[in-house]
């Protein structure tokens, strides 16, 4: 069975994200099982999971209290619709997210993906000033960051800013403004750090004013670009642009799909900056990792520009076929209380230190350039010159290179371009954690030295 498996996997599967013809060349782990924090392959192999199966997972694979959690409501019901209809589940879910998000945010609208998420934001917030604005002049602007990633729908990557993945799409994408990511890691070699972060922050404050009526809203990852490669804002910045929106009536959209459910080590990356933005998006650890559920958050402001008699059309004319699934919300339920009950984000803390501590090794490392962590988020950027940061040749693909030499190491990491993350779950235990980081160290330097002896 399990050559079939490979054979099925070879002939049919279209993989995300994959260079087609390398990534069945290379065989990677074909996983059918998993046991708390490891993924086990077909043959009884076990990895370490890394990344959280794609910075999703919370609480581990098998918990007894979300497995137990999806059972009882199929018990009731696996789905039913809300276009129609109301679900119990869904409305309990909800109150405990209105509960927990940032102070306003009072009303929650259903998805099943980050991308769809962040896709109902842009869209709500675009039909808001068009129901409520008079004179102005009309706002179809957005204003995303530089290297921005909001997900893979023609929408959300209107408002992404990453060439690699978005480029050939240009022409089916609608207009944005673009505001320089306020890092420092590659800038002019004649500019102090400080100059250039404030260079960026003063052209973000620029452009803002300069469109501010023609702004719809400003899309954000609050104080980590995940995608971006772990790009980390400065403290305060966040906040400034929440001062800059709601002083020029333009809406703040935070994306909290990837920092999100203790990644930054808060519940919620904006609690850090004390901002409560106008649309929230949420997904990934929602459910602790196990189902697709995504929600967009909104302020009671923007819900109310939606009302009125069915003639007047200002209806939210948007939906999905599994919107608010039952299975999803019972075990997001169940993944809330857990972050309770087993001071998930007290852990999170602890991790981020012990993280810190077992990567110093490699703070002075030739070869990189930069450690970038925010709570239990890492991006280690390789480079080919330490001195000038500049990158090594694209085509040796030094990132994915040491992703196999950590899986040789039965440990499951992905990289981005040639930046080494490192995202493990937040209820992880510390000896998981310590074991990844030196297992990263090891696969680094093997990758290092085999590439110096070229």
């Amino acid at each position: 069975m399990s050559s079939r498996l490979r054979q099925w996997d070879d002939n049919f599967v279209w993989h995300p994200f994959a260079p087609m013809q390398a990534f069945r060349e290379e065989q990677p782990p074909l996983i059918i099982a998993a046991d708390g924090f490891h993924l086990v392959d077909e043959q009884g192999r076990r990895y370490l999971d890394g990344i959280s199966s794609l910075w999703c997972n919370v609480h581990g694979h098998r918990v007894p209290e979300i497995d137990a959690a999806i059972r009882e409501q199929l018990d009731h019901v696996a789905h039913t619709t809300l276009l129609g209809l109301a679900s119990g589940p869904s409305a309990e879910l909800a109150a405990e997210l209105v509960r927990i998000t940032p102070p306003g945010l009072n009303k929650v609208f259903y998805s099943d993906s980050g991308a769809t998420a962040v896709e109902i934001a842009v869209k709500m917030a675009y039909q808001y000033h068009a129901q409520t604005a008079e004179k102005e002049p009309r706002r179809n602007l957005f204003v995303c960051m530089g290297n921005a990633y909001h997900g893979d729908t023609i929408g959300s990557v209107s408002v992404g800013g990453m060439e690699l993945f978005h480029g050939v799409y240009c022409d089916l994408l609608f207009e944005t403004i673009q505001v320089p990511s306020p890092v420092a890691f590659r800038r002019p070699v004649d500019i102090f750090a400080e100059d250039h972060i404030q260079s960026c922050i003063d052209t973000m404050e620029t452009l803002l004013r300069e469109h501010h009526d023609r702004i719809a809203a400003f899309i954000i990852e609050p104080l980590v670009q995940g995608a971006a490669g772990i790009l980390v804002h400065p403290p305060g910045y966040l906040r400034r642009v929440r001062e800059l929106t709601h002083e020029l009536g333009i809406l703040l959209i935070a994306d909290e799909v990837a920092v999100g459910f203790g990644r930054t080590g808060t519940m919620f990356a904006c609690e850090q900056e004390e901002v409560s933005p106008d649309l929230m998006c949420l997904a990934k650890g929602l459910t602790g990792g196990y189902l697709p559920l995504a929600a967009t958050l909104a302020t009671d402001e923007i819900f109310n520009a939606f009302l009125g008699r069915p003639e007047e059309g200002r209806t939210f004319y948007h939906g999905h076929t599994f919107t608010g699934n039952p299975l999803g919300c019972a075990a997001a339920l169940a993944s809330l209380k857990l972050f309770e009950e087993n001071a998930v984000l007290v852990n999170t803390v602890e991790l981020a230190n012990t993280i810190a501590t077992e990567l110093k090794p490699l703070a002075h490392h030739t070869h990189v350039g930069e450690i970038r962590q925010k709570g239990i988020m890492i991006g280690i950027e390789l480079v080919r010159d330490r001195r000038t940061n500049e990158p090594f040749d694209s085509k040796l693909r030094m990132g994915h290179q040491v992703a196999l030499a950590a899986r040789k190491r039965d440990v499951i990491i992905r990289p981005l371009g040639d930046v080494v993350v490192l995202m493990p779950a937040p209820a992880m235990p510390s000896s998981d954690v310590e074991h990844l980081c030196r297992v990263v160290i090891e696969s680094i330097d093997e990758v290092i030295t085999n590439f110096s002896a070229t």
